[in-house]
Parts: structure tokens; C-alpha cells; sequence
């Protein structure tokens, strides 16, 4: 029996605010704010338009509909149910095209169907399960030869300590306490060196700032605290 790659206090913790998903003020107000820019960054790289792409770690969503929305034909998976439901049915709701959602894991999903994707995202989820490597290594397995891998999470130093953990949680309140942990952030370096060791080839990088008097997220070279990596599958 294969153990699951998933922490089950990370899961419940997602779980037990999985109605909250979609209510744009709620605790994942920060992810509807950045979500315009990681599906614009994503589109200018890969060209979602009549791609077949799997979302891992899609929550409730957010993301998954947004690239169906812009014209890709998308798999969002999870291993946080009552997150996937709050997913389906606001696709069901919203008469999101061209989306689907499955509760498996991304290594199973990868021997299940390798090389069925030409794009392959995974925001936001890497610092949440206990074997990070292994989600990276079933991301390349589950693109295309040619096909992008895009990833963001959050780098490990005190900067990223002070701005999102003491200022998210504790001083802004953007995010409820206990959502990230420290000592599970990841340099960019280990990332990057994962994605060598996958057979993905590092193409851009990007870093993500926040302002908090004017409540404004953009994108900038500065990888000190929040970052995005964007990736190919060697050929």
C-alpha cells in the first residue's frame, strides 16, 4: 500500500473552511487577489487557449476555473474533499466550461496518465505536504515532452518569516494562524534543483509583493518571500 504524499491536519485544516473558498472577503481573499496574476503570467508563458492542463492542489478551485474560463480544457485534483465539493458546485453554478474534479493524488494521477498534459500547475501546495520532491516529480511525469510545469510557494528565510507569517497571520490577519509553517518553506534553489532532477528546465522566475496600505499584489524580480517558478519538460 503506497503512502499518500498529504499531511491530515493540512487537509482538515483547508477542509473545515472549504465553504468559505468562493466569499472573496473570507480567509482566501489574498488567493482571488493574486489569482489575476498568476493566470495571466501562466497564460503569457503556455498559451492556455485549447490546452489540456491538471491543476494540483486546486482547492476550491480558484484557479482551475479561471484557466477554463480562458479557454483550457482542466483537471483540478485535491485530497481535500470537502474542498473539491465546494469546487464542483460552483462549477456546476458558475457553468464553468471545459473543467473537471478529481480527489487523487498527484503521484497516483501521474501513473494513472503520464504524459497527458501540455501544462501542469501546482500554486500555493508545495509547502503544505510532507514530501515535496515527490509532487514535483509527478508534475514532470504527468506533462508532455515540451509541456510547462508552473509552481509558486514561498521562500525560507526571515524576511519570508516576518511577511508571511508574523505579518499575514498575526499582524494583518490576512490568513488565519497556523496556515504555514516555517520550517516547510522552500528556497528557490531546492526548488529549482528538484525541477533539474525531474528533467524540468528552469524558464523564468518571478517573485510576488504585497503592499498592505494600498491592498495591491504584483509581480516583480524579487523571490525574498513569495515566488513563481515556470518550467518545460526536456524533449
Amino acid at each position: 500500500m503506497t503512502t499518500l504524499n498529504a499531511d491530515p491536519s493540512e487537509l482538515a485544516k483547508f477542509g473545515e473552511l472549504a465553504h468559505r473558498w468562493w466569499d472573496t472577503e473570507s480567509e482566501f481573499k489574498p488567493l482571488h487577489q493574486i489569482n489575476p496574476l498568476r493566470l495571466d503570467w501562466i497564460d503569457q508563458q503556455a498559451r492556455l487557449i485549447g490546452k489540456r492542463v491538471v491543476d494540483i492542489g486546486c482547492g476550491g478551485g480558484i484557479l482551475s476555473d479561471s484557466m477554463a474560463r480562458r479557454g483550457a480544457n482542466v483537471l483540478g485534483i485535491d485530497l481535500a474533499t470537502k474542498a473539491l465539493k465546494v469546487a464542483q458546485l460552483h462549477a456546476l453554478e458558475a457553468q464553468t466550461p471545459n473543467i473537471e474534479y478529481r480527489e487523487v493524488a498527484a503521484e497516483v494521477l501521474a501513473a494513472e496518465a503520464p504524459g497527458q498534459f501540455d501544462v501542469v500547475t501546482c500554486m500555493e501546495m508545495l509547502e503544505h505536504v510532507p514530501e515535496p520532491a515527490s509532487v514535483v516529480r509527478a508534475c514532470s511525469a504527468l506533462v508532455k515532452p515540451g509541456g510547462w510545469v508552473f509552481f509558486s510557494t514561498i521562500n525560507r528565510n526571515a524576511r519570508a518569516f516576518l511577511f508571511a507569517i508574523v505579518g499575514a497571520e498575526h499582524v494583518l490577519k490576512m490568513l488565519p494562524k497556523g496556515t504555514h509553517e516555517y520550517a516547510r518553506f522552500i528556497r528557490p534553489s531546492e526548488l529549482a534543483q528538484w525541477c533539474r532532477d525531474a528533467d524540468l528546465d528552469l524558464q523564468a522566475t518571478r517573485g510576488m509583493e504585497y503592499n498592505p496600505l494600498t491592498q495591491r499584489y504584483w509581480l516583480s524580480g524579487d523571490t525574498s518571500v513569495n515566488y513563481l517558478l515556470a518550467c518545460r519538460k526536456g524533449t
